[in-house]
C-alpha cells in the first residue's frame, strides 16, 4: 500500500497521463487498506485474516462524454493500457449533459483540516485475539447465556487520494478498531440471540472488552420468554440502536439523485416543515475523531457542519456536482464515491440534537406502547414513505419497560412519524449516525 504521498503522487501522474491522451478532463481516486481481524468462539481461536489492498480508478472526459476504469494493479504497463482503454470507452459512450467535474472556483484550496482519524498504532494479532476473548468470556460469564456465535476484534487502516485535471490534490488517512461479541440465551424454540460492537478511530477510546461482551450477555439474556402483544395504534420508542435508521431514510430522500428522479417521499418539501418544532439534524464531516469525517467530499470541494434539519423544517438538498447542474443549484460539498464510477451524494457523521427529557422521562406518560431494540427486513418505499418493519424490543405499560417481545411488526408513512416524533436526551457519539432514544406517536403495531 501507498503512503498518502505517494498515493496522491500517482493519481496526479495518471491525470496527466489521461490529458495527454486526450481528454479534456480527468480525475483520479486512489484507496488502499490494511485490515486485520480475528475471531474466537468458545475460548478457541477460529479465524484470523489480514488483508492489504489497494485500486485506483480514473474517469475519462472527452466533451460530455466519460468513462470509468480501475485497476488494482498499479504498475506502469497497466495505468498505460488503462489510460487507453478509458480513451476509446469515452469516445463510444453516450452524451451527459450533467456530466463533469465539480465547479474549478468551488475546489478546496489551502492546508486541509486536523480530524484527528489516524492514532498512528496498529494492533498485533495477539493482542486483537485477546481482545476478543475477553468480550466473548465476559459475553458468556453472563447468568443465562448458553452458547456463543462468538467474539471478534479488528485493527484497519485506509488511504485516499484524489486528483483533478484541474486543479485539486488531496489525500489523507484514517485508522479504525472494533469490538464485538454476540451469544445465545435459552434452550430449543426458546433461544434468543443478541449482540454489542463498538468502532472507534483510535484504540484508546475503545470501550473495554469486557464490558461490550457483558452487554451483549446481558441484551441476549433479557429478550428470553417474549410476550404477546395485541396490535393496535400506540407510540413507539426506538432505541439509538436502531433509531439512526430513521436518518438514513431522511437522507435517501434529500441526496440529489432522488430529487432529480422524483422519486423521494421529499421531493416536494424543501424549506417545509418536515419534522416537529425543535428538531434538529446535522451533518458535520469536520469532527474529531468521527466514524465517518474527512477533509474534502468526493469532488474536492470544502466540507463543513451544516444544518440539514433546523427547527424541524428542511434546509436544502444534498448534492454532488452533475445533480446539483440539472437542479440550477450549487453542489454542496456531499459528494461520496467509489473508485468504479462517477459521484453521487450523502451524509457524513449524521446526528440528530437531543431533546430536554430523559429517556424514563420520554416513556413515563405511555401507558401502552413498545421500545424497539432491533429491525428486521426492508419494508420502506422511499417514493411515497410507506413503514413496515419486522421489530422486537419490550412492551412498555403505565410508563415502565416490561417484558420483551419478539415478531411483532411496527408501520406507518415516515412523513408522519417525523412530524410525531420526539428525541430524548440521551444522544451519545459513537457511531458514524447518532441519535438518541426517539418516540413516535401514533404507529400501528402487529402482534405475532
Amino acid at each position: 500500500m501507498l503512503t498518502v504521498t505517494e498515493a496522491q503522487q500517482r493519481a496526479a501522474d495518471l491525470v496527466t497521463a489521461a490529458k495527454k491522451a486526450g481528454a479534456d478532463a480527468a480525475d483520479v481516486l486512489y484507496s488502499g487498506g490494511i485490515s486485520t481481524e480475528v475471531q474466537v468462539r468458545l475460548g478457541e481461536l477460529e479465524d484470523v485474516q489480514r488483508s492489504e489492498g489497494q485500486e485506483i480508478g480514473l474517469r475519462f472526459f472527452i466533451g460530455q462524454r466519460s468513462a470509468s476504469v480501475s485497476s488494482s494493479d498499479l504498475s506502469d504497463a497497466v495505468l498505460a493500457t488503462l489510460v487507453e482503454r478509458a480513451a476509446a470507452m469515452a469516445r463510444e459512450a453516450p452524451e451527459d449533459a450533467y456530466a463533469g467535474l465539480a465547479p474549478e472556483d468551488r475546489l478546496f484550496g489551502g492546508d486541509l483540516p486536523e480530524l484527528d482519524i489516524d492514532d498512528g498504532g496498529d494492533a498485533e494479532p495477539e493482542a486483537l485475539r485477546e481482545s476478543a476473548l475477553e468480550a466473548e468470556d465476559a459475553a458468556r460469564a453472563v447468568d443465562g447465556v448458553t452458547n456463543s456465535e462468538g467474539g471478534g476484534a479488528s485493527a484497519s487502516r485506509s488511504i485516499m487520494a484524489l486528483a483533478t485535471s484541474h486543479g485539486f490534490c488531496g489525500g489523507y488517512q484514517a485508522s479504525s478498531y472494533g469490538v464485538s461479541a454476540s451469544v445465545i440465551a435459552g434452550e430449543g424454540g426458546g433461544m434468543q440471540r443478541d449482540y454489542a460492537y463498538r468502532t472507534a478511530r483510535y484504540l484508546s477510546d475503545l470501550d473495554s472488552a469486557a464490558s461490550i461482551g457483558t452487554r451483549a450477555g446481558e441484551r441476549t439474556v433479557a429478550r428470553l420468554n417474549p410476550a404477546k402483544i395485541d396490535s393496535g395504534a400506540m407510540p413507539v420508542v426506538f432505541d439509538p440502536r436502531v433509531s439512526g435508521g430513521l436518518l438514513g431514510h431522511l437522507i435517501g430522500a434529500i441526496t440529489g439523485s432522488a430529487i432529480t428522479r422524483g422519486t423521494s417521499f421529499l421531493r416536494d418539501c424543501l424549506e417545509e416543515q418536515v419534522f416537529a418544532d425543535g428538531v434538529t439534524v446535522r451533518d458535520d464531516p469536520l469532527r474529531k475523531r468521527g466514524l465517518r469525517s474527512r477533509p474534502f467530499d468526493g469532488e474536492g470541494l470544502p466540507v463543513t457542519d451544516r444544518a440539514i434539519i433546523e427547527d424541524g423544517v428542511l434546509i436544502g438538498w444534498l448534492l454532488d456536482s452533475a445533480s446539483a447542474r440539472q437542479l440550477g443549484l450549487e453542489p454542496t460539498g456531499h459528494a461520496k464515491r467509489g473508485i468504479g464510477g462517477p459521484p453521487s451524494a450523502g451524509a457524513t457523521n449524521l446526528h440528530l440534537e437531543p431533546g430536554e427529557q430523559t429517556r424514563d422521562d420520554l416513556i413515563a406518560d405511555i401507558e401502552k406502547g413498545v421500545l424497539v431494540n432491533e429491525l428486521i427486513g426492508m419494508g420502506v418505499n422511499p417514493v411515497t414513505g410507506d413503514y413496515s418493519r419486522g421489530a422486537s424490543g419490550f412492551l412498555i405499560e403505565n410508563g415502565k419497560i416490561g417484558a420483551p417481545v419478539a415478531e411483532i411488526t411496527i408501520a406507518g408513512n415516515l412523513k408522519n412519524m417525523y412530524r410525531a416524533l420526539t428525541p430524548a436526551s440521551d444522544l451519545e457519539f459513537i457511531r458514524g449516525v447518532n441519535t438518541p432514544t426517539v418516540r413516535v406517536e401514533g404507529m400501528t403495531v402487529a402482534g405475532a
